[in-house]
């Protein structure tokens, strides 16, 4: 039997076994399907982004494999009573982060997302979110020896026993069945986003910025605006097969997202229709591509 030397010898000093459940994923999207919702929408009057149909897609996809839509407490797997997508947002001038929930996001069209998300939102960056101040009071005001246990206290009661915690202006499950979040607002064409302990859910989809690439369709080249996502999942929840099952609704709804939807011009909109659709968040400025 050998022993450890060199870089094995070294690394084994750096570095303990593996104890990291997460797993790592990407793929891309032609984003024609949703840009031309997302085109009809605005003309309505709905602010819709791209990073909105992607939460609504995982709301969908989680609604169709139940068995990822669960939530561990000791050695159970309990399944959630509700679809909720939580969105991560900037708040504070872009200088901090902080979210929405949105509950039963598979019975909410797009549309429903979009407005609700945009008035929490509203609220939170000119502080007038009550619950969002009380949690950030509370935190902010945490020595940081403290906010540690405090943090793992918080992600036990209201994650694994699935209760609130009102002196913390906590909700139980506070990040629900999935997060998602965007870089491609700043410009960023795609990157990873890590699963903390604390946010007890097994799936965070990051969007990024779409961009025009060229792609064989029907054996010839053609240049199609895609959209790329990473995903990091807790294998603790899913393995491979679970991931297969839950990728065959995702790419059905961005395949063709208009038919799961409403028609944007029989929502009520919460605001005037502009003149003309504004660019999506995630895409650099540039001429509708032509249809296949």
């Amino acid at each position: 039997m050998a022993k450890l030397a060199g870089w094995r010898k070294i690394a084994s000093a750096m570095w303990g076994p593996p104890d990291d459940p997460q797993i790592y994923g990407a793929m891309e999207f032609d984003a024609t399907p949703m840009l031309e919702l997302i085109e009809r929408a605005r003309a309505a009057g709905h602010r819709v982004s791209v990073t909105h149909l992607v939460g609504r897609s995982i709301a969908l996809a989680l609604q169709a494999v139940p068995d990822f839509n669960m939530r561990i407490h000791g050695s159970k797997m309990i399944p959630r009573e509700t679809v909720d997508i939580f969105y991560i947002a900037a708040v504070e001038g872009g200088r901090s982060l902080s979210g929405v929930k949105v509950e039963n996001a598979d019975k909410k069209s797009v549309f429903e997302i979009a407005t609700e998300l945009t008035a929490r939102a509203n609220r939170m960056k000119q502080g007038d979110d009550p619950e969002f101040a009380k949690t950030k009071k509370t935190m902010d005001g945490l020595p940081r020896r403290l906010l540690k246990p405090a943090m793992r206290f918080s992600a036990w009661v209201s994650g694994d026993r699935n209760r609130s915690i009102k002196a913390l202006g906590v909700k139980a499950s506070p990040f629900g069945s999935a997060m998602v979040t965007s870089v491609g607002m700043f410009g960023l064409p795609q990157g990873f986003a890590p699963l903390a302990r604390f946010y007890r859910m097994p799936l965070l989809v990051l969007v990024g910025e779409i961009s025009d690439k060229p792609v064989a369709v029907d054996g010839k080249v053609k240049i199609k605006p895609m959209l790329p996502l990473t995903a990091t999942i807790d294998h603790r929840y899913a393995d491979g097969w679970h991931i297969s099952q839950l990728l065959k609704p995702f790419k059905a709804y961005f395949a063709d997202p208009a038919a799961f939807e409403p028609d944007p011009a029989t929502v009520p909109s919460p605001q005037p229709a502009p003149m003309a659709a504004e660019p999506a968040a995630t895409t650099k400025p540039a001429k509708a591509p032509a249809k296949a």
